[in-house]
């Protein structure tokens, strides 16, 4: 007989904020294709990034140019409810050089791919079946940087730091978030391309205020989950990665968005391998990074300058990969699409370079 003293068994408050968390995410994330963003890309953390990167002229593409408040607002989402619930603290000073240079070799995978980990979840679930594909790379690149964690791997310790510094990156999303509303002559702007689609401003910057409140509340990591099955046989944060899946699937039924297959998917291209690698580059990088670009975006929010510089990496990454043709092209009638010579070659550079770093942060350590 059971004592009347044993809790009974279900959800703890962690698991069900994580679901309440991913499907808030997948329903936006529908919702926000539906006002106007790009077919599977209500929310992709690389992709928006890039459009940043190029409304501020840091790369030429002119298909990929606009200021994303779904950005801003996650990075603002954060930081409010982080001041709000005291966990705003501002440290760093971990490898701030080698996050730079691992966070533009995420991005750079990532445009191979044409997603991050997120976008790759929410094209899974309008049936774009390379995205499949992606997250087998993505699950393999993982594992590998489990690997190198069993091992000993750190990029070292955060230290506390000024609330100035912690605030850096909030106060420059704020000023993004006042050049889009009130100085759009010093912005540039697609006319044509996926940058030319976007939601209105304010639903934007609303769906991602809230879903940077609920994942910075929550903790949701699409890496973290896998990386917890694989090294903690802790399936805890996956439930998120399940919960934005699911809520995206169904709305996308509902909205006559669902398309099964590997060709004439929005935005993407049906080059296996290259989808494969790019992934394994996102996925082993975000290990090493300690989280997923989503992840670091929230976690500067809270003050983290680590994450911060992982960011700015990111939005380099992105400029380069569009300003030397790294970037994949999207398939169309004409074209298979996928990454050119200069773009697969990068993406080998990219991980040669994380695995590298990874033996040095891990077997120089043990030998010294």
């Amino acid at each position: 007989m059971k004592s009347s003293l044993e809790k009974p068994k279900g959800l703890s408050k962690d698991k069900i904020l994580l679901i309440v968390t991913g499907c808030i995410v997948g329903i936006a994330a529908v919702l926000l294709t539906i006002f106007g963003n790009p077919g599977n890309m209500g929310f992709c953390i690389a992709c928006f990034i890039r459009d940043i990167s190029g409304a501020v002229k840091l790369h030429n593409a002119g298909v990929v140019q606009y200021v994303r408040p779904e950005i801003i607002g996650l990075v603002l989402g954060a930081f409010v409810i982080s001041l709000v619930k005291g966990e705003f603290k501002p440290r760093g000073g971990s490898s701030p050089m080698l996050r730079f240079m691992i966070a533009f070799c995420v991005m750079v995978g990532a445009l191979v791919f044409l997603g991050c980990p997120l976008r790759m979840v929410l094209r899974l679930a309008a049936g774009d079946l390379n995205a499949l594909v992606a997250l087998v790379g993505f699950a393999c690149g993982i594992a590998i940087g489990c690997w190198f964690l069993n091992n000993g791997f750190s990029l070292g310790k955060a230290y506390p730091q000024s609330a100035l510094e912690g605030a850096a990156l909030p106060a420059i999303n704020v000023g993004l978030l006042i050049l889009a509303v009130f100085g759009t002559s010093l912005l540039f702007y697609s006319e044509k391309g996926p940058g030319s689609m976007h939601a209105p401003i304010v639903l934007a910057l609303a769906c991602g205020l809230v879903v940077g409140i609920m994942a910075q509340r929550s903790r949701m990591c699409f890496a973290g989950g896998i990386r917890d099955i694989i090294l903690l046989k802790d399936w805890t944060l996956t439930l998120g990665f399940v919960a934005v899946f699911v809520s995206a699937l169904v709305f996308n039924l509902i909205a006559g968005k669902f398309k099964l297959g590997f060709t004439g998917q929005p935005v993407a291209h049906a080059q296996h391998f290259w989808n494969f690698i790019g992934m394994v580059v996102v996925g082993l990088g975000s290990v090493m990074l300690g989280g997923c670009p989503l992840r670091q975006l929230i976690l500067a929010g809270e003050g983290n300058s680590d994450s911060g510089v992982a960011v700015l990496g990111f939005a380099v990454g992105a400029a380069f990969a569009h300003n030397f043709g790294l970037a994949s092209s999207a398939a169309s009638a004409d074209s298979l699409g996928g990454p050119g010579i200069n773009g697969k070659v990068a993406v080998f550079i990219c991980l040669a370079f994380l695995l590298v770093v990874a033996g040095v942060k891990t077997f120089a350590k043990k030998e010294n």
